[in-house]
C-alpha cells in the first residue's frame, strides 16, 4: 500500500517559520514510522528552494528534491481541460473588477455549492468561491502525479491497521499547520471536483497545533531557531565537558544533539496541541530528563559500556559474550532489569505500530496520529535505564563466578541498545558513540 504525505509548508513564498518546521518534522517522522510497518510513502511537494534544502539537510529531514518522471505540465493541461467542463466553474467576468484579480487567474470555482450537493462534512462553513490560479493547479498536479505513481507502482489495498476506513491503493494525508488548514481545504475540494476518482475521496487532514514563540524581538525564521538551539547546545556542552567539547570531533556530536533537541521539542507533544518555544531558556540543551539531549546521552552511555567491554575482551580481562541460548537469565534479579524487559523491550513493536496508526473519524476529514508516542517512549526509557545504570555496576570484577550475571545483563542491555537505535531511526537520529 501507499500513503502520500503532503506538506504544503514547503510551498510558501516566504522563509520557513517554526510552525512550518513542526509539520515538516512530523511528516518526516510519520513517513519513517509508516515505512517501518511496510507501507510505501511518497512525500509531496518536491523541494525547490535552495535555502530550505540546506536547513532540511541540517535537520536530517529526508525530503525529495524531484517529483518524479511524469510531466507535471501534462497533468496541469488535463486539469485545465477538466475545469472547462466543470459545472461548478465560471469564467473570469469582463469588467472593472477584473483588473484587481491576479494576472494568472484562470477561473472561479464554487466550492460551497459542491460541498452542499455532495453532502460533505468537516469543511469550514466559510468556504465559498475559489479563484483558481496556475499555482493552485500546479500544486494539484504534484498531488495527482504522486497518486498516479502509487497506482502504477502497487495497485493493492492498505492494511487495515494503518488506515481502517480506507480500501484503496493510495491515501493522501495533508499535514498542515492550523494556520494553513483553510487553504488546504480549498485545494482538497478543488481536486475532488476536477478528479472525482477514488483517491481524491481518500484525502485526510492531519492538523498541527500552533507554535507559540515567547519573547521574540521579531518574527523568527526556522533557520534562526536552529542556529539559536545549536549555539545553546554548544555553550552547554562546553560548560559541562570543558575544552573537550571544543574539539573538531565534537562538531558532529553537537549537530546531532541540536537536531535531537529540536525534534523532541517539536514532536514530544501531541500534534493537535500548542507548542511554546522559549528561546531564552537553554534548558532544552542540557540535562533535563525530557530533552532529546538526555535521550542521546543515555544512548551514548550504552555505546561506551559495550566499547569498554569489547576492549576488556581484547585484553583478556573478560571472556567473549556467549550465545544467548547459553545465558542464565535467572541471574537477573534487579527490579530495574525486569522493568526494562516488560515495560520497554516486549511492547516496543506495538509502540511503533501505534505511532504509525492514522485514526479517522466516521465522518469528516480530520485524522489524528499518536506521533508523540516514540519521543515519550524514549524519554521514559532513558529515565528508567539511567536509574538502573546509576544503581547497578554492569562490568564487575573479572571473577568467573560473577560472569553469568554480567553476561545476562549485557545481553539485556544489548537488546535495549538495539531498541534505542530502532526508535531513533524513526526520528532520523544516528546513535552517538560519545557524549
Amino acid at each position: 500500500g501507499w500513503v502520500v504525505l503532503h506538506c504544503p509548508a514547503l510551498r510558501g513564498p516566504a522563509a520557513l517559520r517554526p510552525r512550518h518546521l513542526r509539520s515538516l518534522l512530523l511528516s518526516d517522522h510519520l513517513a519513517q514510522l509508516l515505512r517501518a510497518q511496510g507501507i510505501s510513502v511518497r512525500l509531496v511537494p518536491a523541494l525547490a528552494k535552495e535555502g530550505s534544502r540546506e536547513l532540511l539537510q541540517q535537520l536530517r529531514i529526508d525530503w525529495p528534491s524531484s517529483s518524479g518522471d511524469l510531466a507535471l505540465s501534462d497533468i496541469v493541461v488535463a486539469l485545465k481541460q477538466a475545469l472547462g467542463k466543470c459545472p461548478y466553474a465560471t469564467g473570469c467576468e469582463e469588467g472593472p473588477g477584473k483588473a484587481a484579480l491576479p494576472e494568472d487567474l484562470i477561473c472561479k470555482v464554487h466550492l460551497k455549492s459542491f460541498v452542499e450537493q455532495q453532502c460533505l462534512v468537516g469543511y469550514d462553513p466559510n468556504l465559498d468561491v475559489l479563484p483558481v490560479t496556475e499555482e493552485k493547479l500546479r500544486s494539484l498536479a504534484e498531488l495527482q502525479q504522486a497518486a498516479l505513481q502509487c497506482t502504477v507502482s502497487h495497485p493493492m489495498a492498505l492494511p487495515a491497521s494503518c488506515f481502517p476506513d480506507i480500501g484503496s491503493c493510495c491515501s493522501i494525508v495533508h499535514v498542515v499547520s492550523c494556520e494553513e488548514e483553510f487553504q488546504q481545504q480549498q485545494l482538497d475540494l478543488l481536486w475532488r471536483i476536477l478528479d472525482p476518482r477514488a483517491h481524491t475521496a481518500l484525502q485526510k487532514h492531519l492538523i498541527c497545533g500552533p507554535v507559540k514563540v515567547t519573547n521574540p524581538s521579531s518574527p523568527i525564521g526556522a533557520d534562526q531557531y536552529f542556529q539559536l538551539r545549536k549555539r545553546q547546545m554548544y555553550e552547554a556542552s562546553v560548560m559541562k565537558y570543558g575544552e573537550l567539547a571544543q574539539d573538531e570531533a565534537w562538531t558532529e556530536v553537537i549537530d546531532t544533539l541540536t537536531v535531537a533537541a529540536i525534534r523532541f521539542e517539536m514532536l514530544s507533544t501531541a500534534h493537535r496541541s500548542q507548542i511554546t518555544l522559549d528561546l531564552e531558556d537553554s534548558s532544552i540543551s542540557t540535562k533535563g530528563t525530557k530533552s532529546g539531549a538526555f535521550v542521546m546521552y543515555n544512548c551514548a552511555r550504552l555505546a561506551t559500556l559495550f566499547g569498554t567491554y569489547q576492549q576488556a575482551v581484547e585484553r583478556g580481562t573478560y571472556p567473549p559474550l556467549p550465545p544467548a541460548s547459553e545465558l542464565k537469565y535467572s541471574c537477573l534479579r534487579e527490579e530495574g532489569e525486569w522493568l526494562l524487559l516488560f515495560n520497554y523491550l516486549l511492547p516496543f513493536p506495538e509502540v511503533l505500530q501505534q505511532a504509525a496508526q492514522l485514526t479517522a473519524p466516521t465522518q469528516g476529514i480530520r485524522i489524528t496520529a499518536s506521533t508523540e508516542t516514540v519521543c515519550k517512549f524514549l524519554i521514559h526509557l532513558s529515565m528508567d535505564f539511567s536509574s538502573y545504570y546509576n544503581r547497578v555496576h554492569i562490568l564487575g570484577e573479572p571473577f568467573p563466578h560473577l560472569f553469568d550475571q554480567m553476561f545476562a545483563r549485557l545481553q539485556l542491555l544489548g537488546a535495549v541498545r538495539d531498541m534505542f537505535h530502532s526508535a531513533l531511526a524513526t526520528l532520523h537520529l544516528p546513535p552517538l558513540s560519545q557524549i
